[in-house]
This record gives structure tokens, C-alpha cells and sequence, in this order.
């Protein structure tokens, strides 16, 4: 499929994607007109990409998880120990900032919840 059919199925503007191609998130095939050409596993590739960087992760970090998880589907994973201990140093990372949104969303939460629209909350933790 071409890039403008990837946007539309996943929501990501052409331009955001051709930005994940260059930093190694995406990669793509070129036709015999140079066009870019991505299959069917780029759809949710590319919809994962944009999640983990929406999330808060570097690129350079989105790239590590979509490359770790593409590698986990495939064979049991090797890695270096210099590698390990790079993941081992992001998760903590990413423990302190799950903590954090966590804290900043019960915060929001008891906040709602004593105003006059706390059944707001409930409505938000039944989507």
C-alpha cells in the first residue's frame, strides 16, 4: 500500500509517518515509480509507533520496544548484556513515569470527585 492509504487506515498524517521512516520506526519497500510501498504489518507497526511516542517514549526508545517486540514474536530474544542493561535502566525509567501518571490521574480523580460532576469519573473508568 502506499503512504497516503497507510495515513488513512491508521489516523497518522503522511508527514508523521515519513518522520518514523527516518528514524527507524518504519521502513518501507519502494515500487518501480520510487513510491513508498508498506504491507499490511505496517498498519499496526505504525499504530504502535505513534502510541509509545504519544506515550511519552523517545523515538530512539519507541524503536528499541518495536524492534524487542518484533523479536519476541519471531524467537526467543538475544540480546548483549550492554543492551540488557540499557532496557533494564529504561524500565525503571518508564516505572517512575507510569508512577507519575498515576499519581497526577487519581489526583484529577479525587478532584472530580468532590465537585458537583464527580459522576464524571465514573463515566471515564467505565469506557
Amino acid at each position: 500500500m502506499k503512504i497516503g492509504e497507510l495515513s488513512e487506515r491508521t489516523g497518522i498524517p503522511t508527514r508523521m509517518l515519513r518522520y518514523y521512516e527516518g528514524q527507524g520506526l518504519l521502513s518501507s519497500g519502494r515500487s518501480a515509480n520510487g513510491y513508498r510501498a508498506y504491507d499490511e504489518s505496517d498498519v499496526e507497526r505504525a499504530a504502535r509507533a505513534r502510541g509509545l511516542v504519544q506515550s511519552g517514549l523517545t523515538t530512539r526508545l519507541a524503536k528499541v520496544v518495536l524492534d524487542a517486540e518484533s523479536a519476541c514474536r519471531t524467537a526467543a530474544p538475544v540480546c548483549t548484556r550492554e543492551l540488557a542493561e540499557m532496557l533494564a535502566a529504561e524500565l525503571a525509567v518508564l516505572d517512575e513515569r507510569l508512577a507519575c501518571l498515576t499519581r497526577s490521574r487519581d489526583a484529577v480523580a479525587r478532584f472530580l470527585q468532590l465537585t458537583e460532576h464527580g459522576d464524571l469519573v465514573d463515566a471515564v473508568a467505565a469506557a
